[in-house]
């Protein structure tokens, strides 16, 4: 089968999409909010939709970045999840998901969360594979595009920072920092 010849840029709108789903009672979980694990499904999904459409290939998750429930979202609102690329780089891209839940009854709108998912298009053989340049259509894709470098600068230097600790951690000389910590050693 004769591979796709892609486009060397995709605009930022080419990738926009919205996914709306209604929760529904088995999505709840034991406090009768919509377990977090239900949401997190649907943001892949969008991520994945949205990484797909604009690296015209198959995407897969390497990382999750902000996953924070700033609210929770109840049985029978409609969640929407907006997602768009934000960032790419020669085989990854990085997904912006804006989650909001609205309850229909009163037409209140909230903010659930905001997310961003890596993710790397693969080609037939299941190997990285390059992405189209993005296009930064207006202001607001070129600042989410600064922050997503700036993102990556921050993730980098936090991933270095704190596998240089745990190199220097020597568990026999920190116990004191178990003092009043919520366990106990049981060797």
């Amino acid at each position: 089968m004769p591979s796709q010849v892609l486009p060397e840029v995709r605009g930022v709108s080419y990738s926009r999409v919205t996914l709306t789903e209604l929760m529904i009672p088995s999505y709840a979980n034991f406090g009768g909010k919509i377990h977090g694990g239900i949401l997190l499904s649907l943001m892949d999904k969008v991520a994945y939709a949205a990484a797909s459409k604009h690296a015209g290939n198959y995407c897969v998750t390497v990382s999750v970045d902000g996953v924070n429930f700033l609210q929770p979202v109840e049985v029978g609102e409609l969640v929407s999840l907006l997602a768009s690329v934000n960032y790419v780089g020669r085989t990854s891209l990085l997904v912006g998901i804006k989650v909001i839940a609205e309850d229909v009854r009163t037409g209140t709108v909230k903010h659930t969360n905001t997310s961003y998912f890596t993710m790397v298009a693969k080609d037939d053989e299941g190997k990285p594979t390059q992405v189209p340049k993005l296009l930064l259509e207006t202001p607001e894709d070129t600042r989410r595009f600064f922050e997503a470098i700036k993102r990556r600068e921050f993730n980098a230097q936090y991933r270095e920072e704190f596998n240089n600790a745990l190199t220097q951690i020597a568990a026999v000389e920190q116990m004191g920092l178990l003092q009043n910590e919520r366990c106990q050693i049981g060797y």
